[in-house]
């Protein structure tokens, strides 16, 4: 199984942006730890990240040609902005779970709302780099859930 992990606008700064709400792990080593655990699930990874909606879009839209399983994004400010990218997701027939590294619900008022979650499988959010490792969990066991 391979799984397209998507990360969105502004990802690119973790580990120098915001620390106290991202964490200190930079995108390299956060993909590093998603690519390990992978291996661990019998999964491969690939890991892209884009501050362009559109380009965001183009990969949803041609994960299914590229042979990927399943699509982990993390849509950072997208999220609560792009019906484009939320319209991308639901016109794929790939299984996508929408991951991020702070709990969107206690922050500003204006991230409360996800526009793309009720398109994806489910949400995972607050838990830092490891809420990619639990969305990588979830595919173990997509067939069940």
């Amino acid at each position: 199984m391979e799984i397209l992990i998507i990360h969105g606008p502004n990802l690119n700064l973790l580990g120098r942006r915001e620390p106290e709400v991202y964490g200190s792990l930079s995108l390299s080593e956060i993909n590093a730890i998603i690519t390990a655990e992978a291996e661990q699930l019998n999964f491969t990874v690939e890991c892209r990240q884009s501050n362009h909606e559109g380009i965001i879009i183009d990969w949803l839209q041609d994960s299914a040609a590229e042979n990927f399983s399943g699509i982990i994004i993390n849509p950072a400010a997208f999220t609560h902005t792009s019906v484009a990218i939320r319209d991308a997701i639901a016109a794929i027939d790939l299984p996508v779970i929408e991951v991020h590294l702070s709990n969107i619900s206690g922050r500003e008022d204006f991230r409360h709302k996800s526009l793309t979650a009720a398109v994806c499988r489910g949400t995972i959010s607050g838990f830092g780099a490891t809420s990619y490792l639990v969305a990588l969990t979830a595919f173990k066991h997509l067939p069940t859930i």
